[in-house]
């Protein structure tokens, strides 16, 4: 009895088409051709299988180990070292720390089966299509910018929730700018514009979702809407709000990736603050960009300059319009700012402008130009109502109300007071 022969689908084709060549119905140079192979080739192939039959073409490679196979002694060591020191870790960051911090080289595939083995990772479950379709990415760089907060426990239990802000370019999913802050706020994201208009330049067209930050429901006066948006008006820069999420998905999908890769990697420097943190952002933006940019369809650089009477200090700063009263003062959220008083007789109902810029700064300007001013104590608040104080206020309605002795009711002539009643 033959042996059994175990044939790989492509060297079943190979049979196929060789026992035609043999019966004389196909010709060597046609069979390369179906094959895919060279006409050399299949020579070899022919005399491998008049020599041997079928088993002259299985590979003799195969149920040997592979001659490009990772030492087990070293997989096993890399392994341990995962375990102990980046157990959370996904295989492909764990690979690179491998590389990085330890000078073990092992690609991310190889090191995911080995975890997947020991069952240390498990493998994510395929999903199915998407059901929007897919936007493609622009042409240029700086031709649309998305941005975006997320909220999330950054320093795990170092440190408190906070929210990182993301710039990212469309084109080459390089990120533009990364910033840290305790909440998510226009000022913020004015901090994080800051930067990056120095470094950059303005780009065409800003994606941004439909937040109350970058679209309000009562517009302004100059029709932007919201500060954000009336800052991006004087810049000259477009502002697009997404329909969805996935509409602005490349910075929704990096969220993902921060959220894996930044944290692990504040963790191992052990910051567990937002000005330590955003003093790492500039070093770590520039690891992400040279590991998952792409280059653009096109070398234009679509980023314009500043030009000069793009005053940056006072573009990025919230404003909002408030009337001198007639002592020369004015009200911005339960403060009070008395205007020099040498100009304030000038002003007395009118309109002035309170700047807010990102450092939280307060400034007056009358026509853009810089008012004098000093922020004046605040009134003493009401006294507090005791419970005391509130039983008395409160009438019980079970007890006929009875007029004060000197009520106006009382001092009637038809109705004398009870003083002086006979």
């Amino acid at each position: 009895m033959e042996p059994l022969v175990s044939l790989s689908p492509m060297e079943l084709r190979r049979l196929a088409a060789l026992e035609r060549v043999i019966a004389g119905d196909l010709t060597q140079v046609r069979a390369a051709e179906l094959l895919g192979i060279s006409y050399r080739q299949v020579k070899r192939l022919v005399r491998a299988f008049r020599r041997s039959g079928p088993a002259g073409l299985a590979s003799n490679r195969r149920g040997r180990p592979s001659n490009r196979r990772y030492n087990p002694e070293l997989l096993a060591h890399a392994l341990a070292i995962v375990r102990e020191h980046y157990d959370d870790f996904g295989p492909t960051l764990a690979a690179e720390k491998l590389a990085e911090r330890h000078a073990i080289a092992i690609d991310h595939e190889t090191l995911r089966r080995a975890m997947i083995r020991e069952a240390s990772w498990i493998a994510r479950p395929r999903t199915g299509p998407k059901p929007h379709l897919p936007r493609l990415r622009r042409d240029c760089f700086g031709e649309l910018i998305q941005i975006d907060g997320s909220q999330h426990n950054w320093f795990e239990k170092r440190g408190p929730k906070c929210c990182l802000y993301v710039a990212i370019d469309d084109a080459t999913k390089n990120l533009v700018g990364l910033h840290l802050a305790p909440t998510e706020t226009t000022i913020g994201y004015f901090a994080l514009f800051t930067a990056y208009l120095q470094e950059y330049g303005r780009p065409l067209s800003v994606y941004s979702d439909r937040s109350g930050i970058f679209r309000a429901t009562k517009e302004t006066a100059d029709g932007a809407g919201s500060q954000f948006g009336r800052a991006l008006n004087e810049l000259d820069i477009e502002l697009i709000c997404a329909q969805s999420p996935q509409a602005k998905g490349r910075v929704e999908r990096v969220h993902g990736t921060l959220q894996d890769r930044l944290v692990k990697e504040l963790r191992l420097r052990n910051i567990s603050t937002i000005e330590a943190a955003n003093v790492f952002l500039n070093t770590y933006r520039l690891e992400h960009n040279r590991r998952f940019a792409t280059p653009p369809r096109s070398d234009f650089n679509a980023h314009r300059p500043l030009e000069p009477q793009h005053d940056l200090e006072r573009i990025l700063s919230c404003r909002f319009p408030r009337l001198v009263s007639a002592k020369g003062i004015v009200s911005f959220e339960n403060r009070l700012f008395a205007i020099d008083y040498r100009i304030a007789q000038h002003l007395r109902s009118r309109t002035v402008e309170v700047r807010v810029d990102r450092l939280g700064r307060i400034v007056i300007e009358q026509g853009e130009v810089p008012l004098r001013f000093a922020e004046l104590p605040n009134p003493q608040p009401k006294r507090a109502v005791t419970s005391e104080r509130a039983d008395r206020r409160v009438p019980n309605p079970m007890k006929a109300h009875t007029p004060a002795p000197k009520h106006p009711w009382r001092q009637s002539r038809r109705f004398p007071t009870p003083s002086t009643a006979p």
